[in-house]
C-alpha cells in the first residue's frame, strides 16, 4: 500500500530514533522528525539529535531546519511534514514518523486544524505571563480545560498562552480543537513502552551522556548565537536549565539535576498523551533491538491487512 505512514511513538528516551532506522531499513522507508526541538540547527546534543552516520544511510528530513531564535509553530511543521510525506509517497517509499512531540505527530497525521490567532488576545495573554509567571496561566488553564493542563507542562509559558488564547478564540477548550483520532493516511503507530523506574533510569543515564558529551558547552556556543533570544529553542528541556546556571542563577550540579527531573515529568506527560490514542500498538522498549523490530514490522503488517479490509 503505497500511501501508508508508520509513526514510532512513545516517552523520551525509550529508543524511538533506533526503531524507526530498523523499520525504515525493512521497509524501504525514510525517517521522518517529529521531536519538536530537533527541528533547531545546532541543538544536537540535549535533544539526543542522531549524527549522520548514526542514521546507517537511512534518508532523515525535517532535522536542522529552524534557526534557533525561530518561534516553533505546529501548523507550520504540519505543512513541512505533510510535504515531506507526499514527497515519499511519491518515491514509492515508505514515511517513518518518529519522535514524542504529541502535538506535532497528530497535526501530521490527523484530520486537524489549527485555530487561528488574535493578536490583540495573544499580547494581553504574553503581558500577563510577563508579569505573573507561567503557573498562575497555567492554573488559570486547569480551570478552564483540564485534560490541555494536563498535557502542558507548567513551566511551558508559549504554549499555555497558546491554549489560553485558543479557548478565547474559539470559545471552547482547547483540547475541543483536537478531533477524534481520525487519520489522514493508512498509519500504523507503534508505542515504545517502558516501566517507570526503567525510564527513570534510562533519562538520568541520558543526562549523564549528555554532559559528558559536551551539553555545557554546546549551550555556550548556542548562547552566543542568539540562544536566549529563542522563545522556544531556550525553553528546551536542559537548555533552560543550563542556560540558568551560565547565567549564574543556579551551580551546574543544581542545572543538572533539575534537567533530569523536568524530563522525567516530561516523559510523564508523553505517557499520558500517548496511552489516550486508542490507535497505538504498544510494544516492550527494554526487547532485544532485533526481535524488537521483528515485533514492530508485524505490527505494520497487521496495521496494513486491517486498512485493505477496510478499503475492500
Amino acid at each position: 500500500m503505497p500511501d501508508r505512514v508508520i509513526a514510532i511513538v512513545g516517552p523520551t528516551a525509550a529508543g524511538k530514533s533506533e526503531l524507526a532506522i530498523g523499520v525504515a531499513q525493512a521497509l524501504d522507508g525514510e525517517v521522518v522528525n517529529a521531536d519538536s526541538m530537533q527541528l533547531y540547527a545546532g541543538m544536537d546534543i540535549g535533544t539526543a539529535k542522531l549524527s549522520p552516520g548514526q542514521r546507517r544511510g537511512v534518508p532523515h528530513h525535517l532535522l536542522d531546519i529552524w534557526d534557533i531564535r525561530q518561534t516553533a509553530s505546529v501548523a507550520v511543521y504540519q505543512r513541512l511534514a505533510r510535504q515531506v510525506i507526499a514527497g515519499i509517497h511519491a518515491r514509492g517509499r515508505v514515511p517513518v514518523l518518529a519522535g514524542g512531540s504529541g502535538l506535532y505527530l497528530r497535526a501530521a497525521l490527523d484530520n486537524l486544524e489549527f485555530p487561528g490567532t488574535d493578536p490583540v488576545i495573544r499580547h494581553r495573554l504574553e503581558t500577563e505571563l510577563s508579569a505573573a509567571g507561567p503557573a498562575a496561566l497555567h492554573a488559570r488553564l486547569a480551570g478552564l480545560d483540564p485534560a490541555a493542563a494536563s498535557a502542558i507542562l507548567p513551566s511551558n509559558g508559549r504554549r499555555i498562552v497558546r491554549a489560553l488564547e485558543v479557548i478565547e478564540v474559539a470559545g471552547r477548550p482547547f483540547t475541543a480543537a483536537l478531533p477524534h483520532y481520525e487519520s489522514c493516511y493508512p498509519v500504523t503507530q507503534i508505542g515504545l513502552g517502558v516501566e517507570r523506574p526503567e525510564l527513570d533510569q534510562r533519562i538520568a543515564d541520558r543526562v549523564d551522556r549528555m554532559w559528558q558529551a559536551g551539553f555545557v558547552a554546546e549551550v555556550a556556543t548556542l548562547e552566543r548565537a542568539g540562544l536566549r533570544e529563542g522563545r522556544t529553542a531556550s525553553r528546551a528541556l536542559g537548555y533552560a536549565q543550563v542556560l540558568r546556571f551560565l547565567a549564574g542563577e543556579c551551580a551546574e550540579d543544581e542545572a543538572r539535576t533539575q534537567t533530569v527531573l523536568a524530563t522525567r515529568r516530561f516523559a510523564r506527560r508523553q505517557q499520558s498523551w500517548f496511552r489516550r490514542d486508542p490507535r497505538v500498538v504498544w510494544l516492550a522498549a527494554a526487547t532485544e533491538p532485533g526481535e524488537l523490530v521483528g515485533q514492530a514490522l508485524a505490527a505494520c503488517a497487521a496495521g496494513q491487512a486491517a486498512s485493505s479490509q477496510l478499503r475492500a
